[in-house]
């Protein structure tokens, strides 16, 4: 059994949460600069000039590329022979992101209350922790500032199964549609499909944090992830919202399997700023 210390995974989320806010990871910078090679809209094209020097000034200059630096999202893979010592990982997790938040000189934008009382928590926790067991002794951290502009634009559909491809492909390209130029584009678009609603919320979560462009293992479903970021780039809305051909960078697809009365699917939206960044202790 391998020990991990809360103070280690305190200092690497509050590094990671820092890195993230100031450092475009550089495959997002790299679709980036491909779309501006194939942009064809001058304000398309300057949009994307002035977002890729905003990133080259963010790293250099170790400022946050967005004032909204997000809800802390964190997913973490934890071995099955890691034993963590000296506290409660989630309380080591927050403790990152509240000083990382603070020592980064990052937005504090959680409310305490969702409804009654929207109360700012002052330190951006609590953050949202997703976890798993996986076989090793390695403890595998990733952060992901989840900015509202973008969030605030993903839905939800309880399909039939009758409705099949078409009505999934349907509903994610009616998504970004509604969307326009709110989750300032160009955006990565997540798919969730399978389980159960928060399931496929989660499964489209965890689709952005792969390197931007990298194909679904099947074939089948690259194939859906290439036809739908065609139609996705076809409806005009470009860079920023001011038109163009690049609305999208990537559609990443992540699928489990589901109930027979059942085709839950969840579209979640990153912005340009896909800002992640990941350790493993």
């Amino acid at each position: 059994m391998r020990e991990i210390s809360t103070e280690q995974v305190i200092k690497t989320v509050r590094r990671l949460c820092i890195e993230a806010a100031c450092d475009l990871p550089e495959d997002v910078e790299q679709a980036l600069r491909k779309g501006l090679s194939v942009e064809e809209s001058h304000f398309g094209r300057y949009s994307l000039e002035k977002i890729l020097k905003n990133v080259h000034l963010s790293r250099e200059e170790q400022v946050p590329m967005c004032q909204d630096t997000g809800m802390a999202v964190i997913f973490v893979e934890i071995g099955q022979d890691v034993r963590i010592v000296g506290g409660a990982l989630n309380e080591a997790i927050n403790e990152g992101v509240r000083q990382g938040y603070k020592d980064g000189y990052l937005r504090k934008s959680v409310v305490a209350d969702p409804v009654l009382h929207r109360q700012n928590t002052s330190d951006n926790t609590p953050a949202v922790i997703h976890t798993e067991i996986v076989p090793g002794d390695k403890l595998k951290i990733q952060v992901m500032p989840k900015g509202a502009g973008s969030e605030n634009m993903g839905a939800v559909k309880m399909c039939k199964p009758a409705e099949g491809l078409d009505g999934v492909m349907d509903f994610v390209v009616n998504t970004v549609t509604q969307a326009g130029g709110n989750p300032c584009p160009p955006v990565i678009v997540g798919v969730g499909i399978g389980g159960t609603m928060d399931k496929c919320t989660l499964l489209a979560k965890k689709a952005l944090v792969r390197d931007v462009g990298q194909p679904h293992p099947n074939k089948e479903y690259a194939e859906v992830e290439k036809v739908l970021l065609e139609r996705i780039n076809k409806l005009g809305i470009g860079p920023q919202g001011f038109g163009g051909k690049v609305t999208a960078l990537a559609v990443h697809i992540e699928t489990y399997p589901t109930h027979i009365a059942m085709l839950p699917v969840c579209v979640t939206l990153n912005c340009h700023a896909a800002r992640h960044k990941e350790a493993v202790l």
